[in-house]
């Protein structure tokens, strides 16, 4: 399941908004209710990206002929956090479980854990950060986000991969 389906409804795709178009379409806020209950019972296991980012004259066609998808690596874990741990439908330990350890053991990937031997892979997270989702600060290519504007809270502040330094929001704040 991805944050998107779980937080937007077809409204989003008023006024043929091309950066709200994706597949599955968007549904109405019965569907994305039920959704969230089958999250929090545990029916849906995982939540990802379902990053499928486009390039700007892609998105800006008409909404027939605009690719379905949006960017969603860089605004998964705050629209998730600020829509279903803050929004009271999962706790902040279960949304990191079905973002990070869940995964790993469905796809029986060797990560996803802290244990000695596993990779290093490792996000850390600060809940209480506020980010305004400003599409021409991502450091995709893309921009075709429908939480263009949107106040979230929660960020990624470090990211290592293999034990390496991938993402260093301090490190990129230096002048």
């Amino acid at each position: 399941m991805t944050p998107h389906h779980l937080t937007l409804t077809d409204h989003a795709c008023e006024g043929y908004d091309t950066h709200a178009k994706m597949n599955p379409p968007l549904r109405e806020a019965a569907d994305v209710a039920a959704l969230r209950a089958a999250l929090k019972a545990g029916v849906i296991d995982c939540i990802a990206s379902d990053h499928a980012p486009h390039s700007y004259d892609e998105k800006e066609a008409a909404f027939d002929d605009a690719p379905f998808g949006i960017v969603g690596l860089e605004t998964a874990f705050a629209v998730a956090h600020t829509e279903l741990v803050r929004g009271g439908v999962l706790t902040l330990p279960e949304l990191i479980a079905r973002m990070s350890t869940e995964p790993a053991k469905i796809f029986h990937l060797p990560g996803g854990t802290l244990a000695v031997g596993a990779p290093a892979d490792v996000v850390v997270l600060d809940p209480a950060r506020a980010v305004t989702v400003d599409a021409a600060a991502f450091r995709s290519k893309s921009r075709n986000t429908p939480f263009g504007g949107r106040v979230l809270s929660g960020r990624a502040v470090l990211t290592l991969v293999a034990g390496k330094t991938v993402h260093d929001v301090a490190a990129s704040a230096a002048p």
